[in-house]
């Protein structure tokens, strides 16, 4: 796979970047603003080598139709402000665009296109259209992680009409993958969390024979509680996955990985409620488990300082509520004091996740937090990323 650092001049050349700027959005105001804030470095190499830029990206689902509502024009207005300089925003229609509608004016070097889900063709990774936009430019980046798992026009079919190559985000994001997948420091330890254990069998199977320790928090933990008849009362979990669970401690029993759930834990009556921290025995049918209680806490504190690589996704609990965030702030302050000490390789992914970083201000003592969603997951289960796959 070819990198932007392979590129010798940029200046003057066209550059296609396709980014992910999906951000949340409410009344077309960003709620957050952690994707836009990745890709400034590589906006400001490009602009630095003199390249003219114009951005690819998207918001949101809109299914091939014009949705006012999910258009690129506020991340636009963010961006302008970030970088202190004029982006030009084209909201005529795409697939009307010629090559010398761009940069009329001599003095711009940055433009952004409408989102690119506004048209069906984009979805349909349709050849004409992705040789349409390849017209545009010199040269094709996807520096789009997160929406590499897609076979989309701008991520996939591009690349066969322009020279392509990786961008500065997805490399390292490569990477950072790569150290918690095969080119693995040991110990290594995953925390993971979520609710529902069957969409994740393929990512724990794929890492269990890497692993040294997989510990489950969250509602994933539940389930492994219910398994193992232990009482959840009314807790989140996920039905008939038995099964699954069972195939679980086979393979670690055989590939010698650890399992670790909770010993004690955080229960409220609903999700509002007094949390009041049980033994596992304790929990009554009228509990809600919504945290990790402190024998937990303690433990996976162990196996983190005992680690020198870890992956997390996803909370240890009802962290929207403060009352029951507490285990998932400190596996995140356990991480980091790791991460301060230059003693671990950290790699934390998913949205939750990555709320919990930003509400302890430690997204930058990680080692590397990944933004991407389905592709982080789909990487982890060792599946190949159409996007990925079209650089190579």
């Amino acid at each position: 796979m070819k990198i932007i650092q392979d590129l010798q001049n940029l200046d003057g050349k066209k550059v296609l970047l396709r980014l992910d700027l999906n951000v949340p959005l409410k009344d077309r105001i960003i709620k957050d603003e952690t994707r836009i804030n990745k890709i400034l470095p590589i906006l400001n190499f490009l602009l630095d080598k003199k390249a003219k830029v114009i951005i690819i990206s998207h918001v949101g689902r809109p299914n091939g139709k014009v949705n006012p509502e999910l258009s690129m024009k506020p991340i636009c207005k963010n961006l302008e402000t970030k970088l202190n300089k004029k982006i030009n925003f084209l909201t005529e229609d795409i697939r009307k665009i010629k090559d010398n509608d761009l940069f009329k004016n001599l003095d711009q070097n940055i433009l952004i296109l409408e989102n690119i889900r506004f048209y069906p063709e984009e979805e349909d990774n349709n050849i004409d259209f992705a040789k349409h936009l390849a017209s545009f430019g010199d040269v094709y980046i996807n520096d789009a992680f997160s929406c590499s798992h897609r076979d989309h026009a701008s991520v996939v079919n591009i690349t066969k009409f322009l020279p392509s190559y990786a961008g500065l985000q997805l490399n390292s994001e490569i990477k950072a993958l790569q150290k918690v997948t095969t080119d693995i420091k040991k110990p290594i330890t995953c925390i993971i969390g979520g609710s529902k254990i069957s969409s994740k069998i393929g990512i724990i199977e794929n890492l269990i024979p890497k692993f040294d320790n997989i510990i489950f928090v969250g509602a994933m933990a539940n389930n492994i509680l219910n398994f193992k008849k232990i009482s959840i009362g009314k807790s989140m979990y996920e039905k008939n996955c038995d099964a699954i669970i069972a195939k679980i401690f086979e393979l670690s029993n055989r590939k010698l990985c650890s399992i670790t759930y909770p010993e004690d834990v955080v229960i409220g009556k609903e999700l509002g409620g007094k949390p009041i921290i049980k033994d596992l025995v304790d929990v009554s049918e009228t509990d809600m488990i919504l945290d990790i209680g402190p024998k937990t806490i303690k433990k996976i504190d162990s196996l983190i300082n005992s680690s020198k690589t870890i992956l997390w996704n996803g909370p240890a609990g009802y962290f929207e509520n403060p009352d029951f965030a507490n285990g998932s702030y400190e596996i995140a302050k356990s991480i980091v004091r790791k991460f301060k000490s230059n003693s671990i390789y950290s790699v934390a992914g998913g949205g939750d996740t990555i709320a919990v970083i930003n509400k302890i201000n430690a997204i930058n003592d990680f080692n590397f937090v990944s933004t991407a969603g389905g592709a982080f997951l789909e990487y982890l289960e060792g599946k190949a990323l159409p996007g990925i796959s079209a650089l190579k």
